[in-house]
């Protein structure tokens, strides 16, 4: 094998060896990139209970206006962050937010469950991300549903984000939901777990008999 020394190789050489070197750091530094990038959230259907009315402008879902009632189940603190996928905050971006009530059944005419409306629920608000990506709302812990003669949906809740140049349909489902492995819309992503979420004590600030989930939503650029 030959060696050479860098005062036997032409001026050309070294210029092509130069270009050869930076073409390999950028490939790996796109590779890095691509690495450290966070995954995004897996799109769901839209569902056929997309509300028909006007979303409700407020962060609790629990109380309807006018109403001196509320809504029945488990109460949810529902919080996260929507991000692109280099991390940064998408900011101001609105989020619609929709579910089934603690029975099962959605505010919608075209639901034939025959589980009971909750007069006190309404099932539906938009939200808006602060200057750091975050939303929270509280609302209660939707029932899963019958969805067909062979299918029960798990329990779950709609999101739709609209961002300024994406938007995302997707689905928030609750760990240990028996009905989490058979449901074809849920594995159907090849990330499920990003979906589902795990039920936790409150914090302080809240209600001491409420859970808590955290749910993160990843956009490609926001």
């Amino acid at each position: 094998m030959a060696i050479y020394s860098i005062g036997d190789l032409s001026r050309r050489e070294i210029l092509k060896m130069s270009a050869v070197i930076a073409g390999s750091a950028v490939t790996l530094s796109t590779r890095f990139a691509a690495a450290a990038a966070l995954p995004r959230t897996p799109q769901q259907i839209l569902g056929p209970f997309y509300p028909l009315k006007e979303f409700a402008k407020g962060t609790d879902l629990t109380r309807v206006p006018g109403r001196s009632g509320r809504a029945a189940g488990q109460v949810l603190n529902v919080m996260g962050r929507v991000l692109n996928v280099s991390g940064d905050p998408v900011r101001n971006a609105k989020i619609e937010v929709w579910q089934a009530n603690s029975y099962g059944r959605y505010t919608h005419p075209s639901d034939s469950n025959p589980a009971p409306l909750d007069p006190n629920f309404e099932g539906s608000a938009v939200l808006t991300t602060d200057s750091e990506g975050r939303y929270r709302f509280t609302t209660i812990k939707p029932a899963a549903y019958p969805a067909g003669p062979n299918l029960i949906r798990p329990a779950h809740i709609h999101f739709q984000v609209s961002g300024k140049q994406d938007r995302l349909v997707t689905q928030m489902y609750f760990e240990g939901d028996p009905y989490n492995d058979k449901d074809p819309f849920l594995n159907s992503a090849a990330r499920k777990d990003l979906l589902i979420t795990k039920l936790q004590a409150p914090s302080p600030e809240f209600e001491p008999d409420s859970k808590t989930a955290m749910f993160d939503m990843v956009v490609f650029n926001g």
